[in-house]
C-alpha cells in the first residue's frame, strides 16, 4: 500500500488546501512582477520555503535522515530543470492573466507522459497517446489568440511561450523525480530542490536586483512561506490515498485562478481560453482514470482474479 492509512477525505482536503496555497503563491508573485526581477522572485520563493520545510522535517523526526541523498548530481539536475521552470512561469505571470497561465500549465502532466515514454521507456498505449494529443489540442486552443502580431508587440506571445516552456521543464523535472524516488525519499527531493533553486537564483543578483517596497516584500516572503507549505500539504496528501483519487483535484486550480484573477487583477477570461482549458482538463482526467483502471486490473491479476470488462 503506497499510503500509511487510507483516509480519502483527509487526502482530498490536504490536496485542495495545497491547490489554494499554490494558486495564492502565484497571485503573490504576479502582484510583484512589475516590482522585482524574476530571479529575485525565485530567490524569495525558495529561500523562505526552507524554514517551513526544516520545521516539517523536525516535527516528523526526519531532519537528519530526510536530507541524505544517494545521487547529489541527480538532485542538482532536478534543481536546474525546476529552477528554469519556476523562472519561466514567474516571468509569464507578469505578461499573462493568471487563469491563462494556469490553463497552459496543465500541459505539464500530458508532456510528462511523452517524456516518460521517450526517456524512461515507459509503455504508453494508444488511449494515452490519443488523450495526450487531445490535451495538446486544448493547449493550442488557449495559445492561438496569443500567436498574433498584436500579442507579440505587448509581450503576451512571449508569455505564452514561457508558460509552455515551463510546462516542458516541469514535465522533465517529473521524469527526473521518478528516477530519484527509486533511491531517495521524498523529503530529500523537496529539500534539495529548494536549496538548489535558492543558490541558482542568487546568481542572478548581479543582473539588477532591487529593494522592494514594504508591501511587495511581505508578498514575496509570503510566496516563499506558501510555497513551502503547499509542498508539505501536497506531499502529505499522498500519504493517505493513492494518486488516482487525488490527482484530478489538481484541476481545481482553474477555479481558484479564475476567482483570484477576477477579484484581484480584474482579469476576465475569454470563451476560447475556457474551452481550451476544459479540453486539457478532460484529457488529463481521462489519463488518470485510465491509469486507475489499469492499476485495478494489475492488482486483480496479481491476486489471481480475472478482470471483468
Amino acid at each position: 500500500m503506497p499510503y500509511e492509512t487510507y483516509q480519502p477525505f483527509k487526502a482530498i482536503t490536504l490536496k485542495l488546501c495545497s491547490v489554494v496555497v499554490f494558486t495564492s503563491m502565484a497571485a503573490m508573485i504576479k502582484a510583484t512582477a512589475d516590482v522585482v526581477p524574476t530571479g529575485e522572485a525565485v530567490f524569495f520563493r525558495s529561500a523562505f520555503a526552507m524554514p517551513v520545510l526544516f520545521g516539517w522535517l523536525w516535527m516528523r523526526g526526519a531532519l537528519r535522515t530526510g536530507i541524505k541523498v544517494q545521487s547529489p548530481i541527480g538532485h542538482v539536475l532536478r534543481g536546474l530543470i525546476g529552477a528554469s521552470a519556476m523562472g519561466m512561469n514567474f516571468l509569464a505571470l507578469g505578461l499573462l492573466p493568471l487563469p491563462e497561465v494556469t490553463a497552459i500549465g496543465f500541459a505539464a502532466p500530458l508532456l510528462t507522459v511523452v517524456f516518460a515514454a521517450l526517456l524512461l521507456k515507459e509503455r504508453v498505449g494508444p488511449f494515452r497517446w490519443s488523450m495526450v494529443l487531445l490535451g495538446l489540442v486544448g493547449v493550442m486552443i488557449v495559445l492561438w489568440p496569443r500567436l498574433t502580431v498584436d500579442s507579440v508587440a505587448d509581450g503576451a506571445a512571449l508569455g505564452a511561450m514561457l508558460v509552455l516552456g515551463s510546462a516542458c521543464a516541469r514535465a522533465l523535472a517529473q521524469v527526473q523525480i521518478r528516477r530519484l524516488v527509486e533511491i531517495d525519499n521524498t523529503s530529500a527531493i523537496v529539500f534539495w530542490f529548494t536549496v538548489t533553486t535558492t543558490v541558482l537564483s542568487l546568481m542572478t543578483a548581479p543582473f539588477g536586483w532591487t529593494m522592494p517596497d514594504a508591501f511587495s516584500l511581505v508578498l514575496l516572503i509570503g510566496a516563499g512561506l506558501f510555497g513551502g507549505l503547499g509542498q508539505i500539504l501536497m506531499t502529505s496528501a499522498y500519504r493517505f490515498a493513492g494518486a488516482s483519487l487525488i490527482a484530478p483535484f489538481d484541476y481545481s486550480a482553474m477555479i481558484m485562478a479564475l476567482g483570484m484573477g477576477y477579484f484581484l487583477f480584474a482579469e476576465i477570461p475569454t470563451g476560447q481560453m475556457l474551452m481550451g482549458a476544459l479540453v486539457v482538463i478532460a484529457a488529463g482526467v481521462m489519463i488518470i482514470w485510465r491509469e486507475h483502471r489499469l492499476g485495478l486490473r494489475r492488482g486483480k491479476a496479481r491476486s489471481g482474479m480475472t478482470p471483468q470488462g
